[in-house]
């Protein structure tokens, strides 16, 4: 993972903003959207200034996403982890303190990915497409064992256990109770978009038709 010099993030003001009518949705409740994400990415990434933030990046993992049909649970999942590893950096170089020489980076691109991803998937680390595909590859890959040792039965736990599985080294016994640092980020993107909503609907009076519609 890059280390970054910074880590506040001086348009936090801007996280719980509603960007969406609220006629949007019929409930707080209803699974987030991709817009909502994609603000969330923007102005909630504290590994990142909005202003230096590649949209076309952001599209580009949105679109992964759906390609292997990450479940509502868990939407936006490669977001956050790109803004965890790099703040959306395709240029970033990292884990040099697992060189040998504790110079040379080992982990590149948006998702610092090590070498084995260029071996095992032909994965191109540095092209954003090329590291998010090959990263969802990997994850939606280790279902077969997470299913046998794990054996979740809710798609959430299943998901993130594979998540956890595809991203740290191999444990005997498996990383079943375990749970990815991104997790964290996802997490506080989702309570900000129902705030956001909450927000948005709070103080409207047609109750039918939810903000007057």
């Amino acid at each position: 993972m890059l280390v970054f010099l910074f880590l506040g993030n001086a348009h936090a003001s801007k996280d719980n903003e509603p960007i969406n009518n609220c006629c949007n949705y019929e409930d707080v409740n209803d699974p987030v959207s991709y817009e909502e994400l994609l603000h969330q990415a923007t102005y909630n990434c504290r590994n990142a200034k909005p202003e230096n933030i590649d949209q076309n990046i952001l599209s580009i993992l949105v679109d992964i996403e759906k390609k292997y049909n990450v479940p509502e649970s868990v939407r936006g999942m490669a977001l956050a982890a790109a803004c965890f590893e790099s703040g959306f950096n395709s240029t970033a170089k990292g884990d040099r303190k697992f060189s040998r020489n504790k110079k040379t980076p080992m982990a590149i691109g948006i998702l610092q990915q090590w070498k084995i991803y260029e071996k095992t998937y032909g994965t191109d680390r540095a092209d954003p497409y090329s590291a998010a595909d090959g990263w969802m590859r990997h994850i939606v890959g280790r279902f077969p064992k997470v299913d046998r040792i794990c054996r979740y039965r809710t798609e959430k736990k299943r998901w993130v256990a594979a998540w956890v599985a595809g991203i740290r080294s191999y444990k005997k016994g498996g990383r079943c109770l375990e749970r990815p640092k991104h997790l964290k980020v996802l997490n506080r993107w989702h309570r900000n978009i129902k705030k956001s909503r909450a927000k948005c609907f709070k103080g409207k009076s047609d109750l039918d038709t939810h903000c007057g519609c």
